[in-house]
């Protein structure tokens, strides 16, 4: 598929992810992982079922999407900020790229033209350290996911650095990720992942899953 590009951009950090996604081959980027554990968990424990619709926020060259595929999930959405990730990752996927749609857009601006059952984001939410750009974020996500919809959000835990990818970022529990998505969503599971980078720095990440109630 084509990829969608909705503007307007934050263009700071825009560039910045160019930048990190033109400089660093895909396997060195902080977040990379090889297979995606929790995140599959999380979206089959929704119980949705592999003919829903799911986005992945921030999805860039992750290796989440591909598995999907190979799980029999049909109707897979990836946005990125970044349009160089997006080349990565149809590249990485070869001609199943075809089958995914994709959306080169900043988030917090994000044009809302479908609703999807699961809204998927490892690492994006933490970044957004201003209350503008969150709130931007949130009325995104309460426009694009439906009524019942799976909110799958995994930040920097209260443990985790201060920094990444030399950038300040929000840390979270899950107690202060729900004062900040609002009483509509209601926290079902959550738990924590010890993830090293390729450098051998360890970071310790939340995972929740919300159902948004109204």
């Amino acid at each position: 598929m084509a990829v969608s590009k909705l503007w307007p951009f934050k263009q700071s950090s825009k560039d910045h992810w160019e930048r990190v996604y033109k400089k660093h081959a895909s396997t060195e980027v902080g977040w990379y992982q090889v297979h995606p554990e929790n995140s599959l968990k999380l979206i089959n424990n929704t119980g949705t079922g592999t003919d829903c619709r799911i986005i992945d926020v921030g999805g860039g060259t992750s290796k989440l999407i591909g598995q999907l595929l190979d799980q029999g999930y049909k109707k897979l959405s990836v946005l990125d900020i970044s349009g160089i990730s997006i080349e990565k990752a149809k590249s990485q996927l070869g001609e199943k790229s075809s089958l995914i749609e994709w959306i080169e857009a900043d988030i917090t601006k994000f044009n809302v033209v479908e609703q999807y059952d699961v809204w998927h984001d490892r690492a994006v939410f933490h970044f957004l350290t201003e209350a503008g750009d969150r709130k931007g974020y949130i009325n995104s996500l309460n426009q694009a996911l439906k009524l019942n919809g799976h909110l799958i959000i995994a930040t920097f835990s209260l443990d985790a650095p201060q920094k990444c990818s030399g950038l300040p970022v929000v840390r979270y529990c899950s107690d202060t990720l729900h004062d900040e998505l609002g009483d509509n969503f209601n926290l079902v599971e959550s738990s924590e992942e010890d993830h090293v980078i390729p450098s051998g720095v360890k970071q310790n990440f939340i995972f929740c899953r919300f159902i948004k109630q109204a």
